[in-house]
């Protein structure tokens, strides 16, 4: 089996803030960033982001540019990239953006002993899958999500769902840009929390680029033996995927 190659999308402030503490969303990113980001969301087959981003930023998840939903459709696929999203309690709003916009499945991760519960409350708007119990297991989710033929998957968030791919390591690369700014605020959500990495002093991450895209800056870090920097094969040059 072949999980799927993961890529981790982040923005955040010189001093490693996803966002301010305030209800409204902080841009950490410019227009040309966007449309960077965009692109990479065209040539993932899945988007993921943690249930606590569906409750605070209410993200479409959505492939914003028409050229790149007609080269996507023209491969057989779908718009947008399958959503996918995780929750350890169901604590999940069913009028969200997540399941009303786009033509991609929804697929909802969570602990076993709920998933009947949250399934019903979404009444179809979602493939409900339980796995685990308690914190839902990453590894599990990219076994169940490879069987479903998801070969890459972009994950945009939040700062725990990152620091459960980088703490069991499984993440093939980060792009992380930073925001020419500083947050300052001890409340505001982090690009990843407490946790044992195993990139440390003594075990360094491989940065394999460094790029300006206007006033902020992307680093690229090589994760794992299967980051390639040349040749990243997008979702339009693969098979159509198996809908569930």
């Amino acid at each position: 089996m072949t999980r799927p190659y993961v890529t981790l999308s982040c923005a955040m402030s010189i001093d490693g803030y996803l966002d301010s503490a305030a209800p409204h969303k902080l841009a950490m990113s410019n227009s040309a960033d966007f449309d960077r980001v965009d692109q990479l969301r065209a040539d993932s087959d899945a988007i993921m982001v943690g249930a606590s981003t569906v409750r605070r930023d209410d993200p479409r998840l959505l492939v914003r540019s028409q050229e790149r939903q007609l080269v996507r459709t023209a491969a057989g696929l779908p718009c947008s990239p399958v959503k996918v999203t995780v929750t350890a309690t169901g604590d999940i709003p069913c009028e969200a953006a997540f399941f009303r916009e786009g033509d991609a499945d929804k697929l909802v991760y969570c602990p076993r002993d709920i998933a009947p519960q949250l399934a019903a409350r979404l009444d179809g708007a979602a493939t409900v899958v339980g796995v685990g119990t308690g914190e839902v297991p990453m590894a599990a989710v990219l076994d169940d999500l490879e069987g479903r033929g998801i070969g890459r998957l972009m994950v945009e968030g939040g700062g725990h769902v990152h620091t459960q791919f980088l703490v069991d390591q499984l993440a093939d690369e980060l792009q992380l840009v930073v925001a020419p700014f500083f947050v300052g605020e001890a409340r505001a959500p982090r690009f990843v929390e407490s946790g044992r990495f195993p990139w440390n002093a003594k075990h360094r991450a491989t940065l394999a680029e460094v790029r300006q895209i206007g006033d902020v800056v992307l680093l690229r870090y090589a994760l794992s033996e299967r980051f390639t920097l040349e040749g990243d094969e997008s979702a339009c040059a693969r098979r159509p995927l198996t809908r569930s």
